[in-house]
């Protein structure tokens, strides 16, 4: 045997010999640990003093060691696979409302147009009290909505309390098919706009009807919404993103552990239109299959993307089946744009001692180069060719949207006034504004800042251990200071709480399809979209740098 092959035959002997060394080690490693797991499980069974619940112990260690790993990989039980499989077979039946579980108190917090809840005339803000015959404050969220859901053409009795009245009323459940295109529209005599909210099963259909009775009605530019769609179904951003790109070009590829999960999605049909020059809206919220959409026709200098940096949700997931009838869903690849831009921003693999997150951005986003040799930006979501600057949402703001106080005030709003103007006229002003505050500062406990609750905490444990003394007034002027400070600080976030209230109340009235009739009107990015679309010298040196 010559001295070449006697090298290469060692190489690969010690390649192999340290592969099976590796394997083997992870093998005695997962094998060691389980064996652990299921000695202390059966001596616990055993010998702890009280009687123990092996499958709610399992649930618990489960989930909170994949917690651990990244939010969407997850276990379902015997039940929650069930679940799944009967909304997924097309089975699933509702009533047509978005609610909130809180304090044992079930409260509709959005009606769907066409719903059986628009039809029986649920409000958003009545608290369902009783489900059939079964109290709602004796359940847990889950168990609630499972109470509400179930086949189609099944009835259901609600007990509802509006406004300090009782009413009860049945309702008969339907499929309810979420129309991710609510509303689109002719911006001026070129200029079409289409509001594009869910990557659902019926997505690529409603874009392209959306599209061709623009372009009926003399399209000539076309502006696509995705601010705040989370994504979904992937081949339907496959299939939207070849509306405007050709056949057999990649619109996204997933890289994966193992290979046969690593595939590259292409185009596979004629597209509608080449030419027609397009603009995509992003924010904060775009994720997932809005941002391959996005960043596909951005790598292809096919479209101008205008907004926010988008959130960054490169993560795929898949279920996979385990033993017993149960089942998990796992996190598999990660998304890349045709340029190689990896889409995902948190790097759930390296937390930090306190449980922090670090950024793929953070060390430094790669430089990439689209089709026509523009600069792009990896390491996490979709960097717009233009952005929207707009002030930084503090804490207090995130508190107050969120909160059962900003709900209220709207609630009290849509009692109070029986109708409200078209939403293409509909704008709140300063005058609102100060309402709401004026509201809050009378509503402070629906309104609670962590400070708030922290301090509160401090005051409940000085008690407890009786240190309070002369410390009651002191605490009331100092948690009257926090109040009146927490209220300056919603300035700082005027224009977005407005916004954000303009859209809650519009949508009471004239529902999802209502909030981007408004926007229309009045939205500056999507004004912003219009002039860019409009000056062909300004869009096409986007395009070209």
């Amino acid at each position: 045997m010559s001295k070449i092959k006697k090298i290469v035959l060692g190489v690969f002997t010690a390649i192999m010999i340290t592969i099976s060394v590796g394997f083997q080690s992870d093998f005695f490693e997962i094998a060691k640990q389980i064996d652990i797991y299921t000695t202390l499980f059966k001596e616990l069974n055993m010998y702890y003093v009280d009687e123990i619940n092996p499958a709610k112990l399992t649930n618990n260690a489960v989930n909170h060691m994949l917690e651990n790993l990244d939010p969407y990989t997850r276990y379902y039980d015997e039940h929650g696979v069930e679940d799944a499989r009967i909304e997924s077979a097309g089975e699933f039946g509702g009533i047509g409302v978005v609610t909130k579980f809180n304090n044992n108190t079930l409260t509709v917090r959005e009606i769907l147009k066409n719903s059986p809840a628009e039809v029986a005339q649920i409000k958003p803000g009545d608290k369902i009290l009783k489900i059939n015959e079964i109290l709602v404050k004796d359940f847990d969220e889950k168990g609630v909505s499972a109470l509400l859901n179930g086949l189609p053409n099944t009835q259901v009795t609600l007990q509802i309390e509006r406004q300090n009245k009782n009413l009860e009323l049945t309702l008969t459940r339907k499929k309810m098919d979420v129309n991710p295109v609510p509303y689109f529209t002719m911006l001026d005599t070129e200029v079409g706009y289409i509001s594009f909210t869910i990557f659902n099963e019926k997505a690529t259909e409603e874009v392209k009807k959306a599209f061709l009775e623009l372009k009926d009605q003399g399209m000539k530019k076309l502006i696509i919404d995705v601010r705040s769609n989370p994504g979904g179904l992937l081949m339907e951003a496959v299939k939207i993103s070849n509306f405007f790109i050709p056949k057999d070009k990649i619109v996204v590829t997933t890289k994966a552990k193992v290979e046969k999960w690593s595939e590259t999605f292409k185009t596979r049909e004629e597209p509608l239109d080449l030419e027609i020059p397009v603009a995509i809206l992003v924010n904060n919220r775009s994720a997932s299959a809005s941002e391959i959409l996005a960043g596909s026709l951005q790598d292809y200098d096919r479209a101008v993307i205008i907004g926010e940096r988008s959130f960054g949700k490169g993560l795929v997931q898949k279920h996979l089946p385990l033993s017993y009838g149960t089942q998990m869903k796992i996190t598999i690849s990660k998304y890349y744009t045709p340029s190689g831009r990896c889409i995902q921003e948190l790097d759930y693999t390296n937390r930090d001692d306190k449980g922090n997150i670090p950024k793929f951005s953070d060390s430094g986003r790669e430089k990439l180069k689209t089709e026509k040799g523009r600069t792009v930006y990896g390491g996490g979501g979709i960097l717009p060719d233009i952005e929207i600057n707009k002030v930084s949402t503090t804490k207090t703001t995130e508190t107050l949207l969120n909160s059962d106080a900003f709900f209220n005030y709207v609630t009290n709003y849509f009692y109070k006034n029986a109708s409200i103007t078209s939403p293409s006229k509909f704008n709140l002003n300063n005058e609102e504004y100060n309402a709401l505050k004026n509201y809050l500062s009378n509503h402070q406990n629906d309104f609670e800042t962590k400070t708030e609750t922290e301090f509160k905490k401090a005051k409940e444990l000085a008690i407890s251990e009786k240190l309070d003394g002369n410390l009651t007034a002191n605490y009331s002027l100092l948690l009257k200071e926090i109040q009146t400070e927490k209220l300056k600080e919603l300035d700082k976030n005027k224009e977005e709480i407005l916004n954000e209230l303009t859209e809650e109340i519009v949508k009471r009235y004239y529902y999802t399809e209502g909030v981007y009739q408004q926007k229309a009107a009045f939205d500056k990015t999507i004004m912003k979209a219009v002039s860019v679309l409009n000056n062909t010298k300004e869009y096409n040196s986007i395009l070209k740098n």
